[in-house]
């Protein structure tokens, strides 16, 4: 597998560089390396790829982030180019934003809709047990009439612009030389052909609006914060492939359960005679109750493991912990009074090491 060099790198910038800065370090390079002025095309590629990253706010905040490892795994070459303006810098010179697509990814690249968001909420119960989910959302789809060509009954003819190429070859003469460039038709938009006469369904545009109920299917183990792609389930777009629904998990917290990662964490109420006697409990899990032991001299704060109690993820099988908390009565009764006082005296060891621990204290003040 090839290693990717740094973007920065690339471009001979640092983190610190303005947008503006990293602009024009873009266009120097550019115009040195573009295949029409006879440079390496895999050299104008990569500096390409690193401007559309680091042009981008979000991208170059993620990239910093995640570096390429984790940043490839976020975005495809497509997602990357997505919404960059070539034309800001370049205008004419060397053509649209569609050309540099085209350098990736072929001439006859498939156009695709836009791309939809859904925020949705589920129940902590829901994230950690996967759940199937009901959504509506209002998008376009291509028209069943004309199969979201635009044109009556998808009767097509070849474009008299392009004679069918669907593309078009510019020379344009520049302080930097003459340079030729094939451009995508701009008449049949690549493909060559175009409508004999509008369908009466959409009205040539080749989409419907649909407001279609989509079943989602949530995963176990998922998180606050996470997203599902679903494919092909956002918005078409004619003669082209619909973009992709993004839903945007907000998980609402529990009454009394925490997660970490696939571990549950649980604050377990006992009383100072359990703590002090021991016990047998009844401890909640997201399964339901479970018997639990809890020996006699149980400390506040100590926390006991139950093994596989958590939630199941990729990374295995979580464990639940619960962290037991002694209560200290606040309401005592006459014979409660005298029992712990007889307790106390007693208990004269334990007091007298007591009091010279706070007498240490107070000697250090």
């Amino acid at each position: 597998m090839t290693t990717k060099r740094d973007y920065y790198e690339i471009l001979g910038v640092s983190k610190t560089t303005s947008k503006e800065d990293i602009k024009k370090a873009y266009k120097r390079l550019a115009l040195e390396h573009h295949p029409d002025k006879g440079g390496d095309a895999e050299k104008f590629k990569e500096i390409s790829e690193a401007y559309a990253v680091l042009s981008d706010d979000t991208k170059k905040q993620q990239y910093d982030q995640f570096g390429h490892a984790g940043f490839d795994q976020r975005y495809s070459q497509e997602d990357i180019f997505r919404n960059v303006n070539f034309d800001d810098i370049f205008g004419e010179v060397f053509g649209r934003r569609g050309d540099i697509f085209d350098m990736f990814f072929g001439g006859n690249r498939e156009r695709r809709g836009n791309d939809l968001r859904y925020d949705l909420d589920i129940s902590f119960e829901d994230a950690a047990f996967g759940v199937e989910k009901k959504i509506k959302i209002p998008r376009l789809i291509n028209c069943d009439s004309c199969d979201g060509t635009g044109a009556d009954k998808g009767h097509l003819i070849k474009c008299g612009y392009c004679n069918g190429t669907g593309q078009t070859r510019k020379t344009t003469k520049t302080p930097f030389g003459i340079f030729s460039h094939v451009a995508t038709c701009r008449e049949c938009e690549g493909y060559g052909e175009i409508a004999k006469s509008k369908c009466k369904e959409c009205n040539g545009t080749g989409l419907i609006e649909d407001d279609k109920t989509l079943n989602i299917k949530i995963p176990a183990g998922v998180e606050n914060g996470n997203r599902i792609r679903v494919t092909n389930a956002g918005e078409a777009i004619k003669n082209g492939k619909s973009g992709d629904l993004y839903i945007y998990l907000t998980v609402k917290p529990h009454e009394i359960f925490e997660r970490k990662g696939s571990d549950i964490y649980l604050q377990m109420p006992l009383s100072f005679s359990q703590a002090a006697l021991g016990d047998e409990i009844k401890v909640p899990t997201l399964e339901g109750s479970v018997k639990m032991n809890i020996p006699a001299g149980t400390q506040t704060g100590t926390t006991f493991r139950l093994r596989d109690k958590g939630v199941e993820t990729s990374r295995g099988q979580g464990d639940q912990y619960v962290n037991v908390i002694v209560k200290t009565p606040t309401k005592l009764n006459v014979k409660q009074k005298k029992l712990l006082k007889e307790f106390a005296a007693e208990n004269k060891e334990t007091l007298k090491i007591e009091k010279g621990f706070f007498e240490k204290i107070i000697e250090g003040f």
